[in-house]
């Protein structure tokens, strides 16, 4: 991929591609974003990440993970805030391929009406199957916020003792980056907090990261980083069963079921913003 008017949203923009902690001494790491290679390395304690064509690359490391943008960044990394808060654990969940587009992934997180079924015993039961009405709305800056989602789950995270109704809000405030906020079983008021960055390798292959920030009250970064690890890996086989690989998004393409409503809200501000990279349908934006 090279950069063009109508990918640059995403040439543009920051993207994990890896977790800090996976380059080591004597062992780089090879990887690629958009089709283009790069190798990350531990040199000395620093990490380094370049274009094996040896074009210069913008590369940070922050929460964790290493970052970078093949282009001009048009705006800062997101900001996390939670990630500052001392009450929680913090951890990254690993990194898992997956042969399916990155907007693929993204969808999948964002889709409530797929966890008694797929997560069953953990994040669902099939017997509260039926997902309750919630909202959508965009966000001012672009991307999207579902709110008053409730999800009945028997085991919720590593410190939930019992089966409770979960409160649930999604925020999609970049194209490939997707957040979830889910009521600590703890601390009433809470909220624990997932985000899953999906490093576009290529239109049909992804590499997915989570970074886990829940309520450190009965949990272990040990602990959390199996739960989490366990979870994707029960989304794993669904998203590489998917055909097309990359996401429908364009004029009836989709199908409005009332479950799949962020799902739908996602598809929409895709084709809106006229992401073509990992999709099928998109209309270009005009000049």
């Amino acid at each position: 991929m090279t950069e063009t008017p109508t990918n640059s949203l995403l040439w543009n923009d920051w993207h994990v591609i890896a977790e800090e902690a996976a380059p080591r001494p004597l062992r780089p790491l090879r990887t690629k974003l958009l089709d283009v290679p790069l190798t990350v390395r531990c040199d000395d304690g620093v990490i380094n990440a370049l274009r094996d064509d040896g074009i210069p690359m913008r590369r940070e490391v922050r929460y964790g993970f290493v970052w970078a943008c093949l282009g001009v960044p048009t705006r800062d990394i997101i900001h996390i805030p939670e990630a500052q808060d001392d009450w929680r654990c913090i951890v990254t969940g690993g990194a898992f391929g997956v042969h399916a587009s990155s907007p693929r992934v993204v969808e999948n997180f964002l889709d409530l009406g797929h966890l008694p079924y797929v997560h069953q015993g953990y994040l669902g039961a099939e017997e509260y199957g039926k997902v309750a009405p919630y909202q959508v709305r965009d966000l001012p800056e672009g991307g999207i916020i579902a709110t008053g989602c409730k999800v009945y789950q028997p085991s919720a995270s590593p410190a939930a003792k019992e089966g409770y109704v979960v409160d649930y809000i999604y925020k999609t405030e970049r194209p490939l980056i997707v957040s979830l906020y889910k009521a600590n079983p703890v601390r009433p008021g809470a909220f624990d907090a997932i985000y899953l960055f999906a490093q576009p390798v290529s239109e049909e292959r992804t590499i997915a990261y989570t970074l886990n920030m829940f309520g450190a009250e009965g949990v272990t970064a040990k602990d959390l980083r199996c739960f989490q690890q366990l979870i994707f890996l029960q989304d794993k086989p669904i998203l590489e069963n998917q055909f097309p690989k990359r996401l429908p998004i364009g004029p009836r393409m989709e199908m409005p079921i009332a479950a799949d409503k962020s799902s739908v809200a996602y598809r929409r501000w895709l084709s809106r913003i006229g992401l073509q990279y990992g999709t099928i349908g998109a209309e270009p934006l005009t000049a």
